[in-house]
């Protein structure tokens, strides 16, 4: 289990994200099915609408080429205020949508040689480790988390950065599956293991020399996806208060209705600001938030957008990475 003290450091977003009221709005809808290609282009398959809701998996459940994967990481709070997070695969034996296997982002989905929480592994370990757990060329993923979807999210990302496009969130995870009155399995779940091929879009995750040249340029995008608090350096959960110097701010929950789905494409549209075809950064701790922010701005047609993975855990330790603080009418409330 990894532990936070103080100041807070890396997915400690993820842990205020569940004590923080999200906004309100009517969640968007899946779009229609249609035909689509796997990443390298060579093979016609079923295409999968990016957001998904529980109805629609219940209907799909158990077809051949839809793979279901849980991607929750735990998020828990000691009596003194003490944040630590750890795996969610005790949670999934407990209880998971059935038929879904476990994708491990404190673990398997981790490079293990990394000094950083959560760093993403080579784009070979990745698909390899997707590839155990039932996701191929052919195949249709719906992945989920118990909090938010951020979780999903990354992995969700992670899948488009090497080339894989035929993935979903589920629209409001875990809860709404419930929420619909559909059953939890405790059966261990034995995916079939399937090759994933690897057609990296290496510009998909930006490192901190893009990040460093971004500042102040007019045609690069920075988003912060952190509470406003943390943005306008209120709080302390890194090396450094505040936010990355030019960076708009856009919190992960601000996306979310209240009950946990995404709210509407046209309220979700009027929290970003800019072109669709210009460069866009997020960033949030660990990568983690920042990917809610890309899925979200992929759904809307943003064409070029990033997630700066290692984010303010990485950003904040260097004394020489501009940081700045904001007054409240730059931050998103």
């Amino acid at each position: 289990m990894q532990s936070l003290d103080t100041p807070l450091r890396l997915p400690t977003l993820v842990a205020l994200l569940t004590l923080m009221t999200a906004c309100s709005g009517p969640a968007t809808q899946p779009a229609d099915q249609t035909d689509a290609k796997t990443g390298d282009g060579t093979a016609m398959v079923p295409a999968i609408d990016s957001l998904v809701t529980a109805q629609w998996l219940a209907e799909h459940l158990g077809e051949p080429d839809l793979v279901v994967i849980d991607c929750t990481v735990v998020v828990d709070v000691d009596a003194e205020g003490r944040i630590s997070t750890r795996s969610g695969q005790a949670d999934f034996a407990a209880g998971h949508i059935p038929s879904a296997a476990f994708a491990d982002l404190t673990g398997a989905l981790a490079d293990p040689d990394s000094k950083l929480d959560y760093a993403v592994p080579s784009p070979e370990r990745f698909a390899q480790v997707m590839g155990d757990l039932g996701v191929g060329d052919d195949t249709r993923v719906v992945l989920y988390d118990a909090n938010f979807s951020s979780w999903a999210a990354r992995v969700w990302w992670m899948l488009r950065w090497i080339g894989f496009d035929n993935a979903a969130l589920l629209d409001g995870g875990l809860s709404a599956w419930t929420a619909a009155g559909q059953p939890l399995s405790t059966e261990a779940a034995t995916p079939t293991p399937r090759t994933l091929s690897v057609h990296l879009r290496p510009g998909l995750i930006a490192d901190s020399d893009e990040v460093l040249a971004a500042i102040g340029d007019e045609e690069v995008a920075l988003i912060d996806a952190m509470p406003a608090a943390h943005y306008r350096g209120e709080m302390v959960m890194y090396a450094r208060p505040g936010h990355i110097t030019s960076a708009s701010n856009v919190p992960a929950l601000s996306l979310l209705a209240e009950d946990g789905r995404f709210r509407a494409d046209d309220e979700l549209q009027a929290l970003f600001s800019g072109g669709r075809d210009g460069r866009a950064i997020t960033y949030c701790g660990g990568g983690i938030a920042a990917s809610s922010n890309a899925f979200v701005m992929t759904r809307l047609g943003y064409t070029d957008v990033a997630v700066y993975t290692a984010s303010l855990q990485e950003w904040t330790a260097d004394p020489a990475n501009p940081m700045s603080v904001a007054a409240d009418s730059e931050a998103q409330q």
